[in-house]
């Protein structure tokens, strides 16, 4: 038996918010493909108060930006770029081109051909995402993309040094300091000054999000990215105030991001309720976390674990920590979410900022039919074919001719019978 302890914002209610930032990215789109660079420069001081005389840094920019991050924070940006880039690389690794001989004679085969160029947002605002430089930025790199480009926003009427710094690391070939629609306008139209690239990457707030849905199919995206998602699944074992740190601490992200609480024991999830408010009176982003919570929070009662899996697959959410006695379980029967963060150990803010997976994870349910930002993402998997001889073409096409009659495709069949008229 499941039943609602707590319950989110009622969906009607997002749905309104969401046609409204619709209305205002197709607006700022077409600005942007009418005006080009102009547009960008006015939507920069319009947004972000930022005026420079290029968007883009130069190399000595870079180079004064590099010389002024402390020795530490160069260590600790290393340390997660290390383990990012091996587990990107074991990825990259189990793409494999191959060759058969599906008959005798006829010669199929795939190829991995790297996306030739890739513009990567990086958040900033509140919270400047430096993670998202080695998850974007690096991955595709370690994926062979020849031309990285990035942008980031000015944070105050700076520029933000640390996030520069992890760009350049990451193997940014282009670096521009610029934010939100109009930079992934400009990376994707293109202006005259920012060649257009192939695919846009990278998470952001929902004005973000949206420019992404909508340039999709004019150039490629990783997935729509909304605000983060934390589920966290618990049970008799569970420690409540673990329970609600990690919550609070994904809740932070901002004032939509759903968190939700799954759990076996009725008792832990009430004293996790508890927690959360008692931590709400200490924590420095109580004013984000806690509209969070009241606002999309959602705390579910099950009866035993295969009820929980089939409530976590029904909400398919970005992260789900398993703080069970039994992780394994979850392991083996859950299939819809980001990333899966396994036994007290782990949580969600090692995957976002430095253990080695993606923390560019799909929202809103994505998990049902996408996984999240991996080297994959920035490969075309392609096809070739060649018949080794024109007895084998002949005998291939009488079979193709007669298939493309069954679809009342002439011309289809006639490509097949020229060859069995001339080969046969």
């Amino acid at each position: 038996m499941v039943y609602i302890l707590k319950s989110g914002k009622d969906k009607e209610e997002v749905k309104h918010y969401d046609e409204k930032i619709s209305g205002i990215v197709s607006n700022t789109i077409k600005t942007i493909e009418g005006e080009g660079d102009k547009a960008l420069r006015d939507l920069s001081v319009k947004f972000d108060n930022w005026n420079p005389e290029s968007f883009r840094l130069d190399d000595n920019q870079i180079e004064k930006i590099i010389n002024n991050i402390p020795q530490q924070v160069k260590e600790d940006i290393a340390f997660a770029q290390n383990n990012i880039k091996r587990f990107a690389k074991a990825q990259k690794n189990s793409l494999k081109d191959f060759e058969i001989e599906n008959l005798p004679g006829v010669i199929l085969g795939q190829k991995n051909i790297p996306v030739a160029s890739v513009g990567c947002y990086i958040p900033g605002g509140r919270y400047p995402m430096i993670a998202s430089a080695h998850m974007s930025i690096l991955t595709a790199k370690v994926a062979g993309v020849k031309r990285v480009i990035a942008c980031t926003p000015p944070i105050d009427g700076k520029i933000p040094e640390t996030t520069v710094y992890a760009m350049h690391k990451a193997g940014a070939d282009e670096i521009y300091i610029l934010g939100g629609i109009q930079a992934m306008g400009g990376m994707a139209i293109g202006t005259e000054t920012i060649n257009p690239v192939d695919m846009i990457v990278g998470p952001g707030n929902a004005f973000v999000a949206e420019t992404k849905r909508q340039l999709f199919g004019r150039v490629g995206i990783d997935l729509l990215a909304g605000p983060t998602e934390t589920l966290v699944i618990a049970d008799e074992t569970s420690e409540p105030e673990m329970i609600a740190t990690d919550i609070l601490g994904q809740g932070e992200h901002g004032p939509t991001s759903p968190g939700a609480i799954i759990s076996t024991s009725e008792k832990i999830a009430k004293a996790a309720i508890e927690e959360i408010e008692k931590q709400l009176l200490t924590l420095r982003t109580a004013d984000v976390a806690r509209e969070s919570w009241e606002n999309y929070g959602q705390v579910i009662i099950v009866e035993n674990e295969e009820e929980a899996v089939k409530e976590a697959n029904r909400l398919a959410f970005e992260h789900v920590e398993v703080l069970t006695k039994y992780p394994d379980y979850f392991l083996k029967n859950l299939i819809n979410y980001g990333a899966l963060f396994l036994g007290p150990e782990t949580n969600v803010a090692y995957g976002d900022k430095v253990i080695g997976t993606n923390h560019t994870l799909p929202t809103k349910a994505a998990s049902r039919y996408t996984g999240g930002l991996w080297v994959g993402k920035f490969i075309k998997t392609v096809t070739y074919q060649r018949i080794m001889s024109k007895r084998q073409s002949a005998y291939i096409g009488e079979y193709a001719a007669r298939l493309c009659e069954y679809e009342n495709f002439a011309g289809h069949a006639e490509q097949a019978l020229l060859r069995v008229r001339n080969y046969k």
